[in-house]
């Protein structure tokens, strides 16, 4: 299964997608029966931009939530806060999704600490519900609420790994990179560069990425052809956009980076 881009948005525009299987049907039909949803893929393959694509298609609500080392399950849920003298409860993004309905998207799930999949347990089983024991509240899932989570398998260490008995709650996709012709495609229209040009950008792509596992952690994303081809469509010279958008994003060491520079040489000239 592969996909385009990223962006984070809500309806009501429809943010251009391109599906590559069958990723939109499944989606929608995960929906429908209110199953979870997984994303698995590496980073700036689309799984993002797929999320809002989908949240647009189906008139949802979409509360995106960027996950990291310090996400707590009470970013999550909310807590009390002080206001005015007084103790109010301000609910978090996945609280206020599940009370009003549509899709709560965690991106990168396993960067957030170990609480937070205790908490989205609950709301990924046939019971659909979210136990907030600070207000004493236990919170049924509307039928329009959805859960959908994502990481990359590639970033994972042994002290962050989606344990088996949460990936099991979850229906998975998997994204890869788009063929040539048709990353060729979607970088042109992002980016406004004519796709001639933009062919040897996604030829070095494919060179960078076969590289992926010796000095590098992770291959181009589309995402950074787009802003490579962005830059050159704004008239900065091939070189240098190369250099910023596909090169230097990869690797700080000096030595990999003139390998990297080498390779790029030899694919675009």
């Amino acid at each position: 299964m592969k996909a385009v881009l990223h962006a984070v948005g809500a309806p009501p525009e429809l943010p251009a997608y391109v599906p590559s299987g069958n990723e939109c049907t499944l989606f929608e039909q995960a929906w429908r029966r209110r199953l979870p949803v997984l994303l698995k893929g590496p980073t700036g393959c689309g799984k993002t931009r797929f999320v809002a694509h989908m949240a647009a298609r189906l008139a949802l609500p979409l509360h995106t939530v960027a996950c990291h080392d310090d996400l707590t399950a009470a970013d999550l849920t909310g807590r009390y806060l002080l206001k005015g003298g007084d103790t109010v409860w301000a609910d978090g993004p996945l609280t206020r999704a599940v009370r009003e309905g549509g899709i709560c998207y965690l991106d990168e799930v396993v960067e957030a600490r170990k609480d937070v999949t205790v908490v989205l347990h609950p709301l990924t089983d046939d019971r659909r519900i979210l136990p907030l024991e600070r207000t004493g509240e236990e919170l049924v899932a509307p039928p329009g609420f959805m859960l959908v989570v994502s990481y990359n398998p590639g970033y994972q260490s042994l002290l962050k790994v989606l344990k088996p008995s949460t990936r099991q709650r979850f229906v998975a996709i998997e994204f890869g990179f788009l063929p040539a012709e048709q990353e060729i495609e979607v970088v042109a229209a992002e980016s406004g560069l004519a796709p001639e040009r933009v062919r040897p950008l996604v030829a070095l792509a494919g060179r960078l990425r076969a590289l992926k596992g010796q000095d590098l952690e992770e291959g181009v994303s589309t995402r950074l052809i787009v802003y490579c081809a962005t830059l050159i469509s704004a008239g900065i010279p091939l070189p240098d956009a190369v250099l910023a958008g596909m090169i230097e994003p990869l690797t700080d060491d000096a030595d990999v980076k003139a390998a990297l520079l080498d390779v790029a040489r030899a694919v675009i000239g």
